[in-house]
């Protein structure tokens, strides 16, 4: 260890906190801290990264709703977060099931947690499973180096059943002021965007371009296809380019939501194993295969 360093914590750390009060009370988070970014990772909802910071400055968007352990309808829980895995059961809007799937309503067993000098990495699973059904479990690994502006997400999807199994998953990048700000600009590489409603189609030519909050402004959702997997948030207000890079032959296709709307000011980036609506389709897992998912925020 560098002699100058009394404690590693002065540059790095890992503690662990049970919330206490109002809706959060009860949930499990682990709080990471690697000297320039810092996470709080939601264990008691699928290890879901709750919210990030950078140099001290909020990454992500954090509904009025904040934190909560209650099971209550999901516009009335939905925390965005940086962070928010759908899945496995159901992505976006689908009848006879909750909106966006049940995965990140699971709390996982975290199996490691350590922080040491190459940086902090965690470890969990969470199950999804039935009495004469589906036996699935997915892992999570996550790791920061020290000082660095990367975070990394691994997850795998094993299907320790008998029986192949439908699955699908969108993961819910969440972006918030003062990362997303009125001049900030989408930047990536798109062959194609659709848009998911009339409202966004009249919009499509700002698609990629933040405005400023205004009371009421309806949401607006492209899908686009991508001929590299990764996008960007250039902020030069602030100086920073929030980067989302994704593994593209497990997660083909990608979502844009954009709320401008006073309140509700939010950007999602959103790569996904299916298109949503009509065009939704489930991806399969054999008995016994492993299928692996790679995610990574970066910020400069």
């Amino acid at each position: 260890m560098n002699g100058k360093i009394s404690n590693f914590v002065q540059v790095c750390s890992l503690r662990r906190y049970t919330l206490t009060e109002g809706s959060e009370k009860g949930l499990d988070i682990l709080d990471c801290d690697n000297g320039k970014i810092r996470f709080l990772l939601n264990v008691s909802k699928a290890l879901d990264i709750a919210q990030l910071w950078h140099e001290g400055q909020n990454m992500s968007f954090l509904s009025k709703n904040g934190l909560t352990g209650r099971e209550i309808p999901f516009l009335n829980r939905f925390e965005g977060g940086m962070l928010y895995t759908c899945g496995l059961d159901s992505v976006g809007s689908r009848e006879g099931f909750e909106l966006h799937g049940s995965h990140h309503n699971t709390p996982a067993r975290v199996i490691k947690a350590e922080c040491n000098e190459e940086g902090i990495t965690v470890e969990a699973e969470i199950s999804a499973t039935a009495l004469f059904g589906k036996n699935l479990l997915f892992k999570r690994k996550v790791f920061t180096a020290v000082g660095s502006g990367e975070v990394q997400i691994t997850d795998t999807l094993e299907n320790r059943g008998y029986i192949e199994e439908n699955y699908c998953l969108l993961y819910h990048v969440n972006v918030g002021y003062p990362m997303l700000d009125a001049g900030a600009k989408i930047v990536a590489n798109v062959k194609n965007a659709t848009a998911r409603t009339p409202w966004a189609k009249e919009n499509e030519c700002s698609m990629y371009e933040m405005n400023d909050a205004k009371p009421c402004q309806e949401e607006t959702c492209y899908f686009l296809d991508m001929t590299t997997p990764t996008v960007s948030l250039i902020n030069e207000k602030i100086g920073k380019m929030f980067t989302l890079s994704w593994s593209n032959d497990m997660l083909p296709h990608f979502v844009e939501w954009k709320s401008m709307a006073s309140g509700d000011y939010a950007l999602g980036l959103e790569p996904c194993t299916t298109k949503l609506d009509d065009y939704f389709t489930y991806n399969s897992i054999k008995a016994g295969e492993k299928k692996v998912f790679s995610l990574s925020i970066q910020i400069q």
